[in-house]
């Protein structure tokens, strides 16, 4: 890898930064996402928390993408000591252990960010990604998300049924397997041609965005039967550290990290959310846009269908299988799987 030849200088850098003596600690974290992105943007949240919260004690500066190694190079890089930490989307590593993506995105498990936010918190995701990380040299804080995705369409979609035959654009992968196994066509293509697919017909709806970005960039004017809330990809961001320097950190600066993470989360939640029933609202007052909203039931059985291929998915690796396992079960106590 690019950086290794100045990972030992670095690493040694950051231990004098990081000492056990010292008063302050200053951490670098990369993002996934770039600068002027609403995302990094929300992520400040972070950084403020921590130096408040740890009364100047700690810093956090958050790096755009790119700034030091590529994306999905973080992992290394934090192993090098190039950088502490990253805020990003767990499904880049799924190159590595397939697990990562399972749990990053299991398409359809989830109808609302709290649910997946309380497997993480509360239902055995955050052991389940610290045996993911460990083995790579992190240690897992916390979990955002920049929300459920809404689902552009052109034609009427009320239930599951309704999926038959339909020409979707998808990413290739576990979620073309799961619409494909409800009836869809799936149909592989780039983000960037799915405006153009949809207005000429090539595809009658999309796996896009958030319905607040499907608003802004037109999706909703040429495809103007949205499903919102969404039923099928809600990614998984996760903020975590080195392990070293996570064991390293005195008691109380770990939850200033734990409970800053919260606050990250909980704004981008709640500012995400803003826009999209601001969007709604304006879809709405254009009389040119049907807005459908799945039932809990019509929920629950596209969730039973994803699950048998989650369950296929499982079978990649030892640490699939207990990934599929720990949603599998948290889903079934909460009632979610029929």
């Amino acid at each position: 890898m690019k950086f290794l030849n100045i990972a030992a200088s670095a690493l040694a850098l950051s231990l004098v930064a990081f000492g056990a003596s010292a008063q302050e600690y200053a951490l670098r974290f990369q993002s996934s996402d770039p600068a002027g992105n609403p995302n990094f943007i929300l992520q400040q949240s972070f950084s403020e928390a921590v130096k408040e919260k740890s009364g100047g004690r700690m810093t956090v500066e958050i790096l755009p993408v790119g700034t030091i190694v590529d994306y999905k190079e973080t992992q290394e890089a934090i192993q090098a000591g190039l950088i502490d930490g990253h805020i990003t989307d767990t499904s880049y590593f799924a190159g590595k252990d397939p697990a990562f993506g399972l749990i990053a995105n299991p398409v359809g498990a989830w109808s609302d960010p709290a649910e997946m936010i309380d497997f993480v918190e509360n239902g055995g995701g955050k052991e389940l990604m610290n045996e993911l990380l460990e083995p790579y040299g992190l240690h897992f804080i916390g979990v955002s998300t920049p929300g459920l995705e809404a689902f552009v369409s052109k034609v009427p979609l009320d239930k599951v049924a309704d999926l038959k035959g339909v020409k979707i654009r998808t990413p290739e992968g576990l979620i073309a397997n799961v619409f494909a196994a409800a009836g869809a066509a799936p149909v592989n293509l780039p983000a960037s041609e799915v405006y153009t697919a949809l207005d000429k017909g090539v595809i009658d709806a999309a796996d896009y965005s958030v319905f607040s970005v499907n608003q802004e960039t037109g999706m909703n004017d040429i495809a103007p039967n949205p499903v919102y809330p969404g039923f099928h990809s809600l990614p998984l961001v996760e903020v975590s550290m080195s392990k070293d320097k996570w064991d390293a950190l005195p008691d109380d600066l770990k939850k200033v990290l734990i409970d800053s993470v919260k606050v990250f989360q909980q704004t981008q939640l709640k500012t995400l959310k803003e826009r999209d029933l601001k969007a709604v609202e304006e879809a709405k007052a254009s009389g040119k846009i049907t807005i459908h909203n799945w039932s809990a039931d019509e929920r629950a059985k596209f969730r039973g269908i994803a699950r048998g291929e989650w369950a296929k998915f499982s079978e990649k690796s030892k640490m699939a299988k207990k990934v599929f396992d720990g949603i599998n079960k948290y889903l079934t106590e909460k009632g979610l799987i029929k």
